[in-house]
């Protein structure tokens, strides 16, 4: 093995261990080499988007943008554990995605049952005086959009090859079968119902103390190694760069827009190209 290639498999395996694992390998042979019929072909929206690096910087968006609705947010500050186990919790986050990506459809259903079950034992007040429960479809919806959401703009500046517009209406389509899964109704199947649904939830969000700290435990305290702070701190850096504008004062993030358009938007690319180069193309293939 050439010296590049060496350091191309050390940096690759050390991302892959911190998304999934220890059991990272293990799972990845189950995910993608058991045999039975899949939901999802290879090369279908929801694939290339979820196989590609800008995923990194989706995720960060996903997190910040969830934590505006106070609900969810007293529902992950009180229950998940995120503080304490932020990169277990990024772990089940992964094997989830990829079971219902590229898993096959008993492998998928079985971890949508798994999830719904954690999520009918997640209830409680939050700091507003409000119930929640994490059950809750319209809760789960708006986890859910929030999620795609920031996924397809990641892809759409950072993906490899981003979608065209059908390509963009088929991943909000194919997307919307795990939501509903999940328990979520009146889940949107296109670009433009996708942008209404978040539209229609703004009057609910805003930004708590509990997702102001999240905001600050993800961007400037985040459970990474000095030898990784830099990569992650550009990734980060793209991530808020992605967060609408009416966002940024609530969970007091800065808002520059040149610097973003120009610097941020060229580290981006820069750090999601690095993650592409040292972990390959995509997922392990079945043929």
């Amino acid at each position: 093995m050439n010296p590049l290639e060496s350091v191309r498999r050390r940096v690759g395996e050390t991302i892959f261990s911190r998304v999934a694992g220890d059991e990272g390998p293990a799972r990845r042979d189950r995910i993608h080499f058991s045999a039975g019929p899949r939901r999802f072909a290879s090369g279908s929206a929801i694939y290339r988007v979820h196989s590609d690096a800008s995923m990194f910087v989706g995720g960060i968006r996903a997190l910040l943008l969830q934590s505006m609705h106070p609900l969810a947010m007293a529902a992950v500050d009180a229950h998940s554990g995120f503080r304490g186990d932020p990169w277990g919790r990024l772990q089940r986050t992964s094997t989830f995605l990829a079971e219902t990506t590229f898993g096959t459809i008993e492998d998928a259903d079985r971890a949508v049952a798994v999830v719904r079950a954690v999520h009918e034992r997640v209830r409680g007040t939050a700091p507003d005086g409000r119930a929640y429960a994490a059950s809750d479809p319209h809760l789960v919806r708006w986890v859910h959009v929030a999620e795609i959401d920031s996924f397809l703009r990641a892809h759409d500046r950072y993906g490899a090859k981003p979608l065209d517009a059908a390509g963009r209406d088929a991943y909000v389509e194919q997307t919307a079968h795990v939501a509903r899964a999940l328990g979520a109704v009146d889940v949107p199947e296109t670009v433009a119902e996708l942008d209404q649904v978040l539209a229609d939830y703004r009057p609910e969000l805003q930004g708590t103390p509990a997702a102001r700290r999240a905001a600050r435990f993800i961007l400037v305290h985040p459970p990474v190694p000095l030898t990784l702070r830099a990569p992650y701190g550009l990734l980060s850096a793209a991530a808020v760069g992605m967060m609408p504008r009416w966002t940024r004062w609530p969970l007091r993030l800065p808002y520059l827009p040149i610097v973003e358009a120009t610097a941020v938007r060229t580290s981006g690319v820069a750090i999601t190209e690095a993650i592409r180069w040292a972990m390959g193309s995509g997922p392990p293939s079945r043929d």
